[in-house]
């Protein structure tokens, strides 16, 4: 037994992927702070509010109860789908049936697992923004799926570029992953990208996935969502978060809304894969989905635009330029040309002003001349990043 070797390999697929950038990267950060060097994080979108007082409230009296505690269905609750629904009356004009139009999640990251095993098989294609969430492409890679990309631009305000898309061959594709308000870039959704994108699915028989969980974060403007296009629910499927929203990014709640098939087929995967939320989270959930429009005023408004002014001073200190009329929970700017690569930045400013951001080239090859900042921060951090920055880093800014 002494001279025998266990030699177990992993799956193959693992060679299509990589440790998530934070996942490894917090580990450095970690170390550092051991070391008793204060790292400010600016790097990741975690809220760090709480949700509304009733929201917390109805968690622990439900918890209180001793029928709360047995498995749910996979379903969801009547009273969480109900409370779904509602908000989507209330906040995008868009009617949904609570029974079958709707489907709770474990969070949005668990419906890319599962809308991407419904619909593609090993081999097929899917669309892929670049930039874009990373786990849409790692995803994907892990299931056999071939990525394809599709380029999001600065000189197009981030929106997908219609005739290039054309151009390309999509024979094979059977997904195509939208953001919108977008992450990483802030570029905020328009009715316009809306149509031409449930045309465009129409027309090539490929169904739109649209990651919509930024709508609330610093927009003044109508908050919009693809399921109000015309047609839409027949070819397209939209995912909305309570992470960002209600500020409950560590209770996992998310939803996906689209037509009655659609739904059917994505549970067969879902009801094989967990065993549903803990009721009193779901009750509590929507609760949440009550919170009066002051609430999200100062929530994911007023809050965010203090934060925001602060990012966007750090920003000129680095010398990066940006777009003024961003929306969501980052601020991305483009670096100054004195940086051969977005890393040079980044990490000087790990090491020197002891503060953590992110580099854009982990969302794709379109963000490698880009950083991104969270606003998941208290002012006074964003104020003491500031200092940092300005004490360590001098670099010529330049006007937005």
């Amino acid at each position: 037994m002494e001279n025998r070797v266990f030699n177990i390999k992993p799956a193959d697929r693992l060679s299509n992927v990589s440790e998530y950038y934070f996942s490894r990267k917090l580990k450095e950060v970690a170390r550092m702070n051991a070391e008793g060097k204060d790292i400010i994080s600016l790097a990741i979108g975690s809220p760090d509010m709480p949700p509304s007082p009733e929201t917390i409230d109805t968690l622990c009296n439900e918890a209180r109860k001793a029928s709360s505690h047995g498995y749910q269905p996979t379903v969801g609750t009547p009273e969480l789908r109900q409370a779904m629904a509602g908000f989507y009356k209330r906040w995008y004009g868009v009617t949904l049936d609570p029974a079958t139009e709707i489907q709770p999640l474990i969070g949005s990251k668990e419906g890319i697992l599962h809308v991407t095993l419904t619909f593609v098989n090993p081999g097929d294609k899917v669309l892929i923004p670049n930039p874009g969430y990373p786990t849409y492409t790692a995803m994907s890679r892990l299931l056999g799926a071939e990525i394809v990309n599709y380029d999001l631009k600065e000189e197009n305000e981030w929106q997908p570029n219609f005739e290039q898309l054309e151009q390309m061959d999509l024979s094979g594709v059977k997904l195509m992953w939208t953001n919108y308000p977008n992450m990483p870039t802030g570029a905020n959704a328009k009715r316009e990208t809306y149509k031409r994108l449930v045309d465009f699915a129409l027309k090539h028989n490929i169904i739109i996935v649209n990651d919509n969980p930024y709508s609330f974060i610093l927009n003044r403007d109508e908050r919009l969502s693809l399921l109000q296009v015309p047609g839409a629910k027949e070819c397209c499927i939209e995912f909305n978060s309570m992470s960002k929203s209600h500020n409950m990014p560590g209770w996992r709640v998310g939803m996906l809304a689209t037509n009655q098939q659609f739904i059917q087929w994505i549970l067969k995967v879902k009801s094989n894969v967990d065993s549903g939320t803990f009721r009193p989270m779901q009750l509590a959930a929507a609760q949440a989905y009550k919170n009066t429009d002051d609430w999200h005023k100062e929530a994911n408004i007023e809050t965010y635009a203090r934060r925001r002014k602060l990012a966007e001073e750090i920003m000129t200190t680095l010398g990066c330029t940006f777009d003024p009329k961003q929306v969501g929970m980052f601020l991305w700017g483009r670096i100054p040309d004195t940086y051969q690569n977005v890393e040079d930045l980044t990490e000087r400013v790990l090491h020197e002003a002891r503060v953590f951001i992110t580099p854009g080239f982990i969302f794709g090859s379109n963000g490698e001349r880009y950083i991104r900042i969270s606003l998941c921060a208290k002012e006074e951090q964003f104020e003491k990043a500031l200092q940092r920055i300005k004490k360590c880093i001098t670099i010529t800014p330049k006007t937005p």
